[in-house]
Order: structure tokens, then sequence, then C-alpha cells
């Protein structure tokens, strides 16, 4: 029976901790309300970790919540407000439905953020890796606005749309990159051992063997020789480039690679300006102040172009410019974009003209992720022919040729 760690209030005001038994999370719930407590923390006990391989095999990492735990969260908090329920008991109700220990423990901080009178938003604000800024400004405006229940639907909306943005476009590229392993193994297996049953048939007749056998012959010999320096050669290439564009110079080269690679330029493109809009749309609609609209977008639009041309909004608004007077320059947003935007400034639509717009770049997006996909198809399948069928030739020309001297 596992052990079960809770803190929690008696009737006469005393706040107390310590460990009790229970068959699982809901039966110490029901043991501890019926003592009359109320519940600040429950969670179930770590054990201690044994010396040796039992030990090893004890440890439990916590790891932080999904994107999707944090939309269920936003969902079920939304539906809790809308139906009259208090704030501090919806985060009760929902803390003791959340299965992931940290999540489980942020939530009922939070709760207890609450019930000492701060703001909801003001207690999101400590974890900042699991609630963006989005979410803390769009919280921070429902609760002067009173629509609480509707924003959190609306930011439930939001983070839905983004999971399965992203989910399209890990999608688009998990393929290629399935394929493009496929080839690699393929080609290993055949100079490994597929080339090597034939060196006997060559052997002694090397002056005769054409260029390309040669190569390939030197190559397998190579591999098979060598193997360790092509392996960790390749981990070293693997882990440098994640280096690299990891630091200020390969993350802006990486980003501009992106925007103009032949394939996915138009891909990445839709992706940052569907968010980018979408982002700032929301946050107008919430009544989020201009300036701390932009500074959001900008950081939450993932790329360091993009991220650079709101900064360069941002700075022309704080001087009394239009947001669309700097975007007129700048190459990565569509011109038809810019007058959209200029139009809603003008007529004072401007969140439903983002709105639109993102709507718009959204079905592109996803049109121009089935024209990939369907692209990269055909193009790997060529590339893996045309690597197996180069490696065939060269194993049967030599052979062609050696025969006909024989005669």
């Amino acid at each position: 029976m596992p052990n079960y760690r809770y803190e929690i209030r008696q009737p006469n005001g005393q706040v107390t901790t310590g460990v009790m038994a229970a068959e699982n999370n809901s039966a110490a719930i029901l043991s501890l309300r019926s003592q009359g407590a109320y519940i600040l923390a429950l969670s179930e006990a770590v054990k201690e970790k044994g010396k040796g391989l039992q030990g090893l095999l004890a440890l439990n990492i916590q790891t932080g919540p999904s994107a999707k735990d944090v939309l269920n969260f936003t969902r079920q908090l939304a539906v809790m407000i809308k139906a009259g329920i208090s704030i501090r008991a919806a985060l009760e109700g929902i803390s003791e439905q959340i299965d992931n220990p940290k999540f489980r423990t942020i939530v009922n901080q939070i709760k207890r953020d609450v019930e000492a009178g701060k703001p909801f938003s003001e207690s999101l604000v400590k974890y900042p890796k699991i609630f963006s800024p989005l979410y803390v400004n769009m919280v921070r405006a429902s609760e002067l606005s009173g629509a609480f229940g509707t924003m959190l639907e609306r930011i439930a909306e939001y983070q839905g749309q983004q999971i399965e943005t992203r989910a399209q476009v890990r999608g688009a590229m998990i393929y290629p990159i399935i394929i493009g392993v496929m080839a690699i193994s393929t080609t290993v297996f055949l100079l490994t051992f597929v080339l090597p049953k034939f060196v006997v048939i060559f052997q002694g007749k090397e002056a005769a063997l054409p260029a390309p056998t040669k190569v390939i012959l030197f190559l397998s010999a190579t591999m098979r020789s060598y193997w360790y320096l092509f392996i960790g050669g390749a981990v070293a290439l693997v882990w440098s480039f994640f280096w690299f564009i990891h630091t200020t110079l390969g993350r802006t080269w990486w980003d501009r690679t992106k925007l103009t690679l032949p394939i996915f330029k138009k891909l990445c493109r839709c992706l940052y300006i569907s968010r980018s809009m979408h982002t700032m749309g929301e946050l107008v609609n919430a009544g989020v102040p201009m300036l701390d609209t932009i500074s959001i977008t900008a950081n939450i639009s993932g790329n360091v172009l993009f991220k650079r041309m709101w900064h360069q909004v941002f700075v022309s608004v704080k001087q009394g410019k239009k947001i669309s007077a700097p975007l007129q320059k700048c190459p990565l947003l569509p011109k038809g974009v810019v007058q959209m935007i200029g139009s809603g400034e003008e007529s004072g639509k401007l969140a439903d003209v983002l709105c639109d717009i993102s709507e718009f770049y959204q079905k592109e997006l996803k049109n121009v992720i089935r024209a990939v996909t369907a692209m990269i198809e055909p193009l790997m399948i060529v590339l893996m022919g045309v690597i197996v069928g180069f490696i065939a030739m060269s194993i049967i020309l030599p052979i062609f040729k050696l025969s006909s001297l024989v005669r």
C-alpha cells in the first residue's frame, strides 16, 4: 500500500503535515476529509532509494507537464468557472484529477496563492515555463474585464490550435527523416555486408575495374576497417550542428535558412505568419496593451528574423507610429498582409483583421503541408533509387566487362 505525504489545515486553523498509508489518492483524500481537515497538498511519498541495481530501478524522475496537460487544465477550469464554481474549489477539484505529480504540486501551490488573496494571473507568473506570457496577460486582462470563463475558453482554443499546428508541421518533417534514415541504412548495408561478397571476384583484376567500382570498393573497405571513425564522425557532426544552432550566430543562420530552402520556405513562412497574427489578434481582442502585445508576439514568433521585425515594430509604436509603418519596409510579410493591417488600424477593427489573416494562413499552411509531403515522397524515392542503382551498377558493370575479356 503506497504512502501519501499530506499538508492539511485543521478545523482550529492549525496547519499540520504527515505521511499516511492509503490504497490510492482518492482513498487518502476521503480519509483526510472524514477528519474534518482541509487538504492543502497531497502527493505520493517518494520511497528511499536502495543501493545497487534495485535502487537504480526505483528511481522516479518527475517530468513537467506537457502542452496537452496545460490545455486540459485550462479547459476544465473554463468549464468550472462558467458553471459558477469558485476558482479555489475549481483548482482543488482539478488538482485531484491530475496524474502528473509535478503539475499537481504546482496547481496546489497556485490554489494556496489564490486563497492567500493573490490574483490568479499573479500566481501563474511564477511558472513561466508552463504558463506563457500570452497566457498570463490574457488571464490578467480577463480579471479586469470580468470575462474570466470566456477568456479561458479562448486561451484553450488558442492552445489547441497551436498544438495541432505543431503536430502537422512535425508530421511533415518526420516523413523525409524516416526516408532519409532508410536510405542511409540501405547504403551502409550494401557497402558493408553485400559488396564484400563480390571482392573475391575482383581480386587481381583491379586494373580492369571501372572508376565507380574502385570508388565503391575503397569506400566499403574503409567503412569496414574504420567503422568507429564513421560512427564517431556522424555523432560529432550531429552534436556540432545542434550546438551551432543554439548559438546566436547559428540560430540566425538556421532561421534564415528555413526561410530560403526551396521546398520548406513557404511552409515556414506560413507557420510564422499564422502564429504571429493569431497571437497578436488574441491579445488585442483580450484588451492587452499594444506594446505588451507586440512584445509577446515577438517572443512567441519562433524565428529570430520575425522576432527582430516585431522588435522594430515595438520601437516604432513606442514612438507614436502605426504598426504598419515599419512593416512596409520588411520583406518577411507580404504586402497584402501589411495593407490589411494598416486597413485594420484605420477602421478600428485590427483584432478582426489579424484573426482573418491568421485563419487564412492557417488554411494555407495545411495546403502547403500536403503539397510538401506529396512532393518529398517521390523525391526521396528517386534519391534512394539513384543510390542503390549506382551501387548495383558498380557491381554489375565490372562483371560484364570481365566476362567480355574472358571471351
